[in-house]
C-alpha cells in the first residue's frame, strides 16, 4: 500500500528486501511497530491512516493534504496523528488540514481559510486573536449558540419501548421509552456499546434477550425489516459502508425503499412517482446535488445523510434511530440536520440520537442517556446535564448506578 504504484524494483521483478526495508524505515519514522507484511485490512483505524501518511512520505512530498482525518478515531489515535503531523511541519512538509473540529484547527493550524457552499469566504493568514466562535460565524452566517437552536415541544405517548435487551456488546440489561416528539440522546465514550444498542434495537444483531415495541407491536428478532415494516428506521454511524449505495443515484438511494410499497404489482417500478418524490425531498432538505441522476457517492458528508433520511422520510415511520448523524459533516450542514431533526419530532415521531460530540448531545436532546463499558449508567432531564457529568459518568472509572 505505502509503495503502491513505485515500488522498489531490480530490472523488472520486485525488490521485496528493499521494499519491506523501506516501508520498516517509513513506519518507524511514524511511530509504528506492526510488521510490513501485516495486510491492511488487520490494522485498526489509526494505523490504517499511518499507512496513508508513509504513502505520502513514500513519494517525497512536500505539502501533504488531510481530510477529517480524525472522524473515526480514538482520542489516543487522534494524539499519535497530531504528533506525527508536528513531527512533518518541523520537517519542513506543508499541512493542508481539512476539519469541522474547531478545538482541532486552534490546536494544529497557523492560518485558516473558510468555505461555505463552494465559496471563499474568508482566509486568515493568523489565528492569533480569531475564537471559534469566529470561524463558526463565518462558516454559517450565524453565531455558535444559534445552531442547535433547541425549542421545547409537547411530548406524546411512549412510541418506543426498550426492555431488558441483552446481547452482543452490553454488559447489562437496556431498557428505555421513547415518548413521541421526544429526542433522546445516547452518550458515550468508543466502546460504551451505544451502536452495539442501536443494533439489538433494530434487528441488525441478534438480541439474546429483551423486547422491542413500536406503538406496542413487537419487533422481530434479528430482522430490520421486521422493524422498517413497523415504523422503526435506523440512519447507520458508517454512511458510506453501510448507509448508501454508493454508485447508484441520488433518485435510487431516496426510493429504494419505498420502492415495494410503491411499484406496481410488487414488481414494475414507477418511474413518475419516484422521481417526483426525489425531486420534492431533495428540495425539501436541502439536497445539494447537480441532478437527481448524480451518483450518491460524489455528493458530499451532509447531503448524503440528507439522502439517506429522505429515503427513511419516504416511508410512514413511527421511530427513527441516527447513529451519528453529522459525523464528518461540516457546521452549516449540522445546523440543516438538526432541523430536519426538529421536524421529525415536531411530526410526533420518537427519535434516538447517538453522538460522542458532548456539545451536539447537549445542544439537541430533550434527554440523554449515558453509557459506559456496555451499560446505560444514567438517564437524564435536558436540565440536569452539562458536559462534566456527562463526561464524568462515561468516563470507564464511574461507576455510577443508573437512576
Amino acid at each position: 500500500n505505502i509503495f503502491l504504484g513505485h515500488t522498489p524494483r531490480r530490472g523488472a521483478l520486485v525488490s521485496w528486501g528493499q521494499l519491506h526495508q523501506r516501508t520498516r524505515e517509513i513506519l518507524a519514522m511514524l511511530g509504528e511497530e506492526f510488521d510490513s507484511r501485516t495486510p491492511v485490512g488487520r490494522l485498526s483505524i489509526g494505523q490504517r491512516q499511518m499507512v496513508e501518511i508513509g504513502k505520502a512520505l513514500s513519494r517525497n512530498a512536500g505539502i501533504i493534504a488531510f481530510d477529517e482525518p480524525t472522524s473515526s478515531l480514538s482520542d489516543r489515535e487522534v494524539d499519535r496523528l497530531f504528533a506525527v503531523i508536528r513531527d512533518l511541519k518541523s520537517r519542513g512538509h506543508v499541512i493542508l488540514y481539512v476539519s469541522h473540529r474547531m478545538k482541532e484547527i486552534f490546536e494544529l493550524c497557523d492560518a485558516a481559510t473558510v468555505l461555505r457552499d463552494g465559496r471563499h469566504v474568508e482566509t486568515f493568514t493568523s489565528l492569533d486573536g480569531v475564537t471559534p466562535e469566529t470561524l463558526i460565524q463565518k462558516m454559517v452566517g450565524r453565531s455558535l449558540t444559534d445552531i442547535y437552536n433547541w425549542k421545547p415541544r409537547v411530548k406524546g405517548p411512549v412510541r418506543a419501548s426498550i426492555k431488558h435487551v441483552e446481547g452482543p456488546g452490553l454488559s447489562t440489561p437496556a431498557s428505555f421509552d421513547v415518548s413521541g416528539g421526544e429526542i433522546v440522546g445516547i452518550f458515550g465514550l468508543v466502546g460504551a456499546g451505544r451502536s452495539e444498542l442501536m443494533q439489538l434495537i433494530y434487528g441488525g444483531e441478534k438480541r439474546t434477550a429483551g423486547s422491542v415495541t413500536i406503538d406496542g407491536l413487537e419487533v422481530q428478532n434479528f430482522a430490520p425489516a421486521d422493524a422498517i415494516s413497523k415504523g422503526l428506521v435506523f440512519c447507520p454511524e458508517d454512511r458510506k459502508k453501510e448507509g448508501i449505495f454508493p454508485i447508484l443515484s441520488v433518485q435510487e438511494n431516496v426510493n429504494i425503499s419505498a420502492r415495494r410499497s410503491h411499484s406496481l404489482a410488487r414488481f414494475f417500478i414507477r418511474d413518475g412517482w419516484e422521481k417526483n418524490n426525489a425531486i420534492n425531498f431533495v428540495k425539501k432538505l436541502g439536497v445539494r446535488t447537480p441532478s437527481l441522476s448524480q451518483a450518491i457517492m460524489n455528493l458530499s458528508g451532509g447531503n448524503q445523510q440528507k439522502v439517506i433520511l429522505a429515503r427513511w422520510l419516504s416511508e410512514d415511520i413511527n421511530a427513527i434511530i441516527l447513529d451519528e448523524p453529522t459525523r464528518g459533516i461540516d457546521v452549516g450542514a449540522k445546523s440543516e440536520i438538526y432541523n430536519i431533526i426538529y421536524a421529525l419530532a415536531e411530526a410526533g415521531i420518537a427519535v434516538i440520537v447517538v453522538s460522542s460530540e458532548l456539545p451536539e448531545v447537549l445542544g439537541i436532546s430533550d434527554r440523554i442517556l449515558v453509557m459506559n463499558s456496555g451499560r446505560i449508567v444514567r438517564d437524564l432531564p435536558r436540565d440536569q446535564a452539562n458536559q462534566e457529568l456527562l463526561l464524568s459518568l462515561a468516563l470507564p472509572h464511574s461507576e455510577e448506578p443508573a437512576a
